[in-house]
């Protein structure tokens, strides 16, 4: 397939961490529904996400892309043991924002609102960064996934000993570094394959 490469001069990005629901637009061509194969499908996991201009990017290689899905959904959505889902959101919340991923900490952050109930303590990461103080369990478990994101080789007994304290057994703390790890590398493809939109230009992505 012949790439074509996109721009979107009239696209106003937004630059203030939100908990709205933003649109992306992607900075390569996606690939044409119309030309989805069984293989396409498959990679696509879920058939709804045909509908996204981003998952129809990655689904140029469906094989990566299933793989990508069915880890993010391992991570985020296998919540049988281990740490509640708000406090997973969280991790991806804190990651994207120490990353300035306006679009991937405006998704989790809804997520973390919806999960947790405590949407004024959200906005606070967003609005005020990653060092703001919320209690002892969120800034471990903030600060623990900022760790691995400025630098991985930064995690260490430290943030560990923290998530213990804090009361997060290992399970919860492996969710942690899942989450916020998963994130570090999805911001990072987000990030070089489009631009965010604002609310007014909301799409399912």
């Amino acid at each position: 397939m012949t790439e074509t490469t996109l721009s979107h001069p009239d696209n106003r990005e937004p630059t203030a961490f939100t908990q709205d629901e933003l649109g992306w637009l992607p900075w390569l061509e996606p690939f044409p529904v119309e030309e989805l194969t069984e293989r396409h499908w498959s990679g696509l996991v879920d058939v709804s996400r045909a509908k996204s201009p981003y998952f129809l990017l990655l689904a140029r290689d469906p094989d990566v892309l299933q793989a990508r899905t069915k880890t993010d959904k391992d991570i985020f959505y296998n919540t049988s043991n281990g740490l509640p889902r708000a406090e997973r959101e969280l991790a991806a919340t804190a990651t994207s924002r120490a990353n300035g991923c306006i679009f991937c900490a405006s998704v989790h952050s809804r997520f973390a609102t919806q999960y947790s109930k405590r949407r004024a303590d959200v906005q606070r990461i967003l609005d005020e960064g990653v060092e703001t103080d919320i209690d002892r369990r969120w800034n471990a478990i903030i600060e623990a996934s900022v760790a691995l994101t400025n630098t991985p080789i930064a995690f260490d007994h430290r943030q560990v000993a923290a998530l213990r304290a804090a009361g997060l057994d290992d399970l919860e703390i492996v969710d942690v570094v899942n989450g916020a790890a998963f994130f570090n590398w999805a911001n990072r493809l987000m990030l070089s394959l489009g631009e965010p939109t604002p609310p007014a230009k909301a799409q399912l992505v």
